[in-house]
């Protein structure tokens, strides 16, 4: 195929990204990971599998990034669970040095790949590979708002028993309990869901989806969600690939925008084949701006742990 991704980590979320890239038929797929014999059993697994999905799409495993190199779009899984006694420094600080790795690698064999940051903490994570990679801010792109969007509109289509494909929904902010659901700019084949489910019903789906994710952890006890994650990153590479213009949140740097300086932060954006083609502003009530600002500073505070690292 004449379309080309990487993804780096091959747990739960690469994988499955991996497997749903090649099964759409997409682009070929390098699958990297530091363990060795799994990304290239996962890859093996794959392309036997390709004979009954029916698809053409080649998929290498390998623990180096040689195989990687001239990636259309580089996806980052990489990095360590948070565990018990582990704190939110030590996650950031761990993870910071996997990132910086990685996206060295990445950069210098695919110096005009587009970047889609995973691995957590997102926010923080996308800083890193910013920096490190000296890429222009639209080709680093942190998938969350996707994720929690989808989160949002399957919660939706829950309440209401209606299809989820009906459904749109925006949440903006940083990745985690301080994001940002609208619920007036999310709808149900264009009407409000303002309209159609009480306020009360609404603060609840806005809750469930703030903890979407620790949901998910309750119930596996030992793992976290990757499915929809990966889903999500594949949606917004496949919007980059062939050039959509599709208007997804996403954390993106801004600067200036939405009277936020330096920070990348979910908002809508335009993706196209440059990666972040546009940052779309849209109208906050006061209340909405608010949360937004709260969860920038919840953001800025992740930075500041970043800096103390250097």
């Amino acid at each position: 195929m004449d379309k080309k991704v990487t993804v780096v980590g091959a747990g739960n979320v690469g994988a499955t990204a991996a497997q749903r890239l090649v099964e759409k038929a997409l682009c070929d797929v390098v699958l990297v990971d530091i363990v060795e014999g799994v990304p290239q059993g996962k890859a093996l697994d794959l392309t036997q599998a390709a004979a009954i999905e029916k698809h053409d799409a080649k998929i290498i495993g390998t623990n180096s990034y040689e195989e990687t190199a001239d990636s259309d779009v580089v996806i980052i899984t990489a990095g360590i669970p948070r565990k018990p006694g582990m704190s939110r420094d030590d996650l950031i600080s761990t993870n910071a040095g996997i990132m910086k790795n990685v996206t060295t690698q990445v950069a210098k064999y695919s110096p005009n790949a587009v970047l889609i940051i995973v691995s957590n903490p997102l926010d923080a994570m996308c800083h890193v590979a910013f920096e490190t990679s000296g890429f222009p801010k639209n080709r680093v792109i942190g998938m969350a708002g996707v994720l929690d969007s989808a989160r949002f509109r399957a919660f939706i289509a829950m309440e209401l028993n209606v299809s989820i494909e009906n459904t749109h929904a925006f949440v903006l902010g940083g990745h985690g309990d301080t994001m940002v659901p609208l619920p007036r700019y999310s709808t149900v084949s264009g009407i409000p869901i303002t309209e159609l489910i009480s306020p009360e019903r609404i603060d609840a789906l806005v809750d469930r989806t703030a903890n979407g994710g620790a949901e998910i952890v309750a119930f596996l006890k030992t793992g976290s969600a990757f499915y929809a994650p990966a889903s999500s990153a594949v949606e917004m590479t496949k919007a980059i690939l062939y050039d959509k213009k599709q208007i997804l949140p996403c954390a993106a740097y801004l600067q200036g925008e939405y009277g936020i300086n330096d920070l990348f932060i979910g908002v809508p954006v335009k993706l196209g084949k440059g990666g972040v083609e546009e940052i779309i502003e849209i109208k906050l009530t006061d209340d909405e701006m608010a949360r937004l600002k709260k969860s920038a500073a919840a953001v800025e505070e992740l930075k500041a742990v970043l800096a103390k690292l250097k």
